[in-house]
């Protein structure tokens, strides 16, 4: 990651978190390994990677899409899925923009 304001090295400030508000951050990283790192659940991890993959782009969070890139390569996932995975992700972030034209047109005519 280059951007200026976010790098991976951003990381390593999760024990000053764990330091200052254990329970609250520990809360967070116990439920992040549960859903998306849980491999006895109903969903494989290659997709759980997926499906986290697609949600870090179309929020466009880049520490999730750092993370879940390793975890997509780590679990399988071939350079052909991610392209699709980045093709579906617009898709349905280019959805999204026009879902909420549809009501922008309602409001405007309200």
């Amino acid at each position: 990651m280059t951007n200026q304001y976010q790098s991976s090295n951003d990381f390593k400030y999760t024990a000053a978190l764990l330091k200052y508000a254990p329970e609250e951050t520990q809360a967070f990283i116990d439920f992040d390994h549960k859903t998306t790192k849980r491999r006895e659940g109903n969903i494989p991890i290659k997709t759980r990677e997926l499906i986290a993959l697609a949600v870090a782009l179309t929020t466009q969070c880049a520490y999730c899409i750092d993370v879940h890139i390793k975890g997509a390569k780590q679990a399988g996932v071939s350079e052909e899925e991610l392209a699709e995975l980045i093709s579906i992700s617009a898709s349905v972030k280019a959805g999204a923009t026009m879902a909420h034209g549809l009501l922008a047109m309602r409001l405007f005519e309200q």
